[in-house]
């Protein structure tokens, strides 16, 4: 049985309804089962624990396959005699808390993101955090060799709602964080909403933040619904983020908050409208991060702008590492760093996944929201708003990215090539300098109208982002101009996008 094109980065992910041709389902029960049942091989391998001695957690998302999906996953963990979890509707970063806060051997979480309703997967956690794609690769590999094991007569099934657990644990870190006369309500006097799209995040609202005091009048689309017939649940996507902004205007709110599908990222608005988002997020989570980290690192992914390593590192006196794109890339970064003994509080993609090292390295939508809110709290007792920490973020005057599709089937091959050719001609310009810090692709600085541009090869298609800022007016279309007269004669690669910006 074929499986290992379910392997999406360091997640399992495929189409799991299909009206139209159910044939053209390839999450398929099988599929499904097989997987899980490798991941319980590989599991207790990894622990060194038998099989039948492991304790799994299971929970999913708002998608409208998660109930027959999580069905298939208990079914294939009980063949093996193990005792489950059912965690039922959960967060993804809660998933993992299980293996810390009910202690499991092992999560799985039955979700795919900010992808659309007909697409589901999977997402495993050990103890030590996600898997790596190695590890997801030799999970599908032992998958498609071996088949389902028969079930066992005896099911050792526990339903747990493990969500009010984990929403008790944020509420206790505002608490603590915020230290109010009343304890118990730190947030009295705040406004806060949350656009949670339909997806898992509306218990924020619900269990986190109206326990607590605040206002969430105005929140919208709590109730989950795996049509998402509202938005995306994503806050890189511009209608999802007009929506919060929207609500945060409309309810006159200090904070508005929004969350992805499955709540391993977030975003806000402030009480203006404006959005704290992929830089200026950072930006904001760095300032918190660092404050009892002094010259900390904070790693992001590489398309980060040059305002915000001068804010990290001239503002805030901390070190910005800019590493490869990829949440878990940026993670592993961070963990390598401090296991060298460099002080990383902080791995941060501009998407949304926050991961704080006072966290296990978990990106945590909801943990992350719930550090904002706590400083949120803390400036409004000033009289002062959360932008205000971020007054001295330069945002660049332009911005852009264009994706440039490989026609050549072996993509990785034209990629690679084109970067090799590119470095080279790079080297031979006076107006073209190399950034040392080309962790992937490669970067390319025009100092006399402090532009840059990263150009890369995509890990998963066949596709060259290019990602271009300028600090003055009309400094991309420079960039963009300068780079078309090299890759304007090579071959392999539809040049088009690049032309509409020119």
């Amino acid at each position: 049985m074929e499986l290992r094109h379910l392997k999406s980065g360091t997640d399992v992910r495929g189409t799991a309804v299909n009206p139209d041709d159910p044939k053209k389902i390839d999450l398929t029960d099988e599929a499904v089962k097989r997987i899980s049942a490798a991941f319980v091989v590989f599991l207790a391998g990894k622990l060194g624990k038998k099989e039948e001695e492991l304790v799994i957690s299971v929970g999913h998302d708002s998608r409208i396959s998660a109930e027959r999906i999580k069905a298939d996953v208990i079914d294939a963990l009980a063949s093996f005699g193990l005792e489950i979890k059912d965690c039922a509707l959960a967060s993804t970063p809660a998933m993992f808390m299980t293996t810390k806060m009910l202690g499991c051997d092992g999560a799985v979480q039955i979700t795919a993101s900010h992808h659309p309703w007909d697409r589901n997967g999977l997402k495993f956690f050990t103890p030590d955090g996600g898997l790596s794609g190695d590890e997801i690769k030799s999970i599908l590999e032992y998958a498609e060799e071996h088949e389902i094991k028969s079930k066992t007569e005896k099911q050792n099934l526990q339903e747990v709602d493990f969500m009010s657990v984990y929403c008790e644990h944020l509420c206790e870190m505002i608490r603590e964080g915020v230290k109010a006369e009343d304890y118990e309500r730190p947030l009295k006097g705040l406004k806060i909403v949350v656009d949670a799209g339909n997806g898992v995040g509306g218990f924020y609202a619900e269990k986190v933040l109206s326990p607590l005091g605040a206002d969430t009048t105005g929140s919208r689309y709590l109730e989950p619904d795996g049509m998402f017939p509202n938005h995306i649940p994503n806050p890189e996507n511009e209608t999802a983020m007009n929506s919060v902004r929207e609500a945060t205007l409309g309810a006159n709110a200090d904070l508005g908050v929004i969350f992805d599908t499955d709540v391993d990222r977030g975003g806000c608005v402030s009480s203006d409208g404006k959005e704290i988002n992929r830089n200026a997020l950072v930006a904001l989570t760095s300032v918190i991060a660092l404050e009892n980290n002094p010259g900390g690192t904070v790693v992001t992914d590489s398309v980060t702008s040059a305002g915000l390593t001068e804010f990290i590192e001239k503002t805030l006196g901390g070190h910005h590492l800019r590493f490869k794109r990829g949440y878990k890339n940026v993670i592993d970064e961070a963990v390598r760093l401090e296991k060298n003994g460099i002080n990383a509080p902080l791995a941060i993609e501009t998407s949304g996944h926050a991961a704080f090292r006072d966290n296990y390295y978990l990106d945590d939508g909801a943990y992350l929201v719930t550090k904002i809110i706590i400083k949120a709290a803390a400036m409004k007792k000033q009289g002062k708003d959360l932008s205000d920490l971020i007054k001295d973020l330069k945002e660049p005057a332009e911005e852009k990215e264009v994706r440039l599709k490989i026609t050549e089937d072996d993509f990785r091959a034209v990629g690679n090539e084109l970067i090799s050719r590119l470095s080279d001609f790079a080297a031979k310009r006076d107006d073209w300098t190399i950034a040392p810090d080309s962790h992937e692709g490669i970067k390319i600085i025009f100092p006399k109208t402090e532009s840059f541009f990263i150009l890369r090869q995509s890990v998963h298609d066949p596709v060259i982002p290019i990602n271009f800022e300028s600090a003055e007016k009309g400094g991309v279309k420079k960039a963009a101009n300068s780079l078309y007269e090299f890759i304007k004669d090579f071959d392999g690669v539809d040049i088009s996008p690049l032309k509409q910006i020119l």
